[in-house]
This record gives structure tokens, C-alpha cells and sequence, in this order.
């Protein structure tokens, strides 16, 4: 039996960088009366709140039952009825030296490359502590110019050949639809499932996961590779119907 229903955020819960949907959030509000739910992605600790949190109006009991895992699952963020705000469990920081090199080697590689973008739309790299992100045309560029700027990774894919041998000791993560994630060796969202199962004491099997890139190479390929459940989608609209199912059926 299911006890966490685990989600990807872009292109799974909601349009790249978009607030989720009316529809999408009532769904979040029933399905989190009937199980835990866990939020995994490469954006920052804010974004959840604007994207997600903020757009659930619900009580704040409620928020009790979602697990906040941000940058990849490199930090992990609960909501504490008592201190009545959310609550840091771990952070695996990236040291200020390393940040540093890890900004250098990605605007050197993608500037090489020429895909260092003349117009932008806010910050293209941004170091988010736990993990350095570079976004090809910027943090805030329009959904529609995300999604036709590099829908088959090569771009990018580029980029991380070239910093897969400047950085040996680091990872690097194609991610999102314009984005490149470095954080420590060894971290990626199947890393953040299994401090999701230690601290909840459960079971990999009592966790089914939402998310758009299950394939070989995708972002969300490592929590499939550990064997847990999970569901393909391509877009927010498939996964809001398959909660409105779950939800019609746990009535």
C-alpha cells in the first residue's frame, strides 16, 4: 500500500516555472489528506513556496504532510506546526571555493560553445548553495522559449561533456528544459528519495512517484533505477488526472 505519492515540478505538476493550476492545487489538497507527499526538483527553496505552497490555501495543518526537497533533492524542508514555519532538516552545501569554480567553468564552457545568450531574462547561472544551476536563457525566460530552445538536451548535453572533465569530482545534471544542475558527486533525486524513506522509517515500495523524464539519462531516471514505482507523464493536465482519479478512488 501506498504511503507517498513523490513528484517531479516542471512539465509534472505545472508549466516550466509557472504556478500550478486551480485544478492542479485542489487535487494536492485532497490526495494530501489521504498520503504524505514529497516535492523533488532542481529549483530553489522559493520556488516551491511561489510555485506550489502559495497557491494551496489550505490550513495550515495540511502543510504538515508535504516534504520540500529543493536543488535536486540536496536539501530537505518540513513544516513545523510548533515553530509554525518551515523547518531545514539537511543542506548538503557546495563550499564557496567550489561554487566559485563551478560558476567559471560553466559560463567559460558555455561561452565557448556560443551558447551564451545575448538577450536574457535574468540570471543565466545561479548559486543556490547547495547546488550552482545554469539556465540557458535565463531564470524568468517566457515557458514558450524554454520549451523550444533545446527539447532534446543536445545543447546542453554539450556543456556537461565539457564540464564532466572540469569538474571530475562533481555532478553534473542536465535538468528542467534549459538547465544544467552541479551539486556533489553522487546526488540526484534517487539521493533525496532515500532520506525521504530514513526519515519517515518507510519502505521504497510504499512510495510511487510522478515524474517526465523516467527515461535512461532523464533527471528522474535514478528513482526508477532504485526500483520504486513510478508513473510517465509529459505534461501537469496527465497527472492532475490520474490524482483526480486517486482520489475518487481512496473516497
Amino acid at each position: 500500500m501506498k504511503k507517498v505519492l513523490a513528484f517531479d515540478v516542471d512539465d509534472t505538476l505545472a508549466v516550466t516555472k509557472s504556478p500550478i493550476d486551480d485544478r492542479m492545487a485542489e487535487s494536492l489538497i485532497k490526495i494530501a489528506k489521504k498520503f504524505q507527499i514529497c516535492i523533488i526538483s532542481g529549483a530553489k527553496f522559493e520556488q516551491f513556496l511561489n510555485q506550489i505552497i502559495n497557491r494551496l490555501n489550505t490550513e495550515e495543518e495540511l502543510l504538515t504532510q508535504f516534504h520540500l526537497m529543493p536543488t535536486c533533492g540536496t536539501q530537505y524542508f518540513v513544516y513545523s506546526l510548533f515553530k509554525k514555519g518551515w523547518q531545514k532538516i539537511y543542506s548538503q552545501d557546495l563550499s564557496l571555493a567550489q561554487r566559485k569554480k563551478i560558476i567559471l567553468e560553466l559560463e567559460k564552457a558555455a561561452k565557448a560553445l556560443n551558447y551564451w545568450p545575448e538577450k536574457t531574462y535574468g540570471d543565466i547561472i545561479e548559486d543556490r548553495g547547495s547546488q550552482v544551476t545554469y539556465s540557458a536563457l535565463g531564470q524568468n525566460a517566457p515557458a514558450e522559449l524554454k520549451y523550444q530552445y533545446d527539447p532534446d538536451g543536445s545543447k546542453r548535453y554539450e556543456i556537461k561533456k565539457i564540464l564532466d572533465q572540469k569538474l571530475e569530482q562533481l555532478e553534473v545534471r542536465i535538468g528542467g528544459t534549459t538547465s544544467i544542475d552541479v551539486t556533489f558527486l553522487g546526488i540526484d533525486k534517487a539521493f533525496g528519495m532515500k532520506k525521504l524513506i530514513e526519515n519517515l522509517k518507510i519502505k521504497k515500495e510504499e512510495i510511487l512517484f510522478f515524474g517526465d523524464k523516467l527515461q535512461p539519462g532523464g533527471n528522474d531516471y535514478p528513482v526508477k533505477a532504485m526500483k520504486i514505482d513510478c508513473i510517465e507523464v509529459t505534461n501537469w493536465q496527465e497527472t492532475v488526472n490520474i490524482l483526480e482519479t486517486i482520489n475518487l478512488l481512496t473516497t
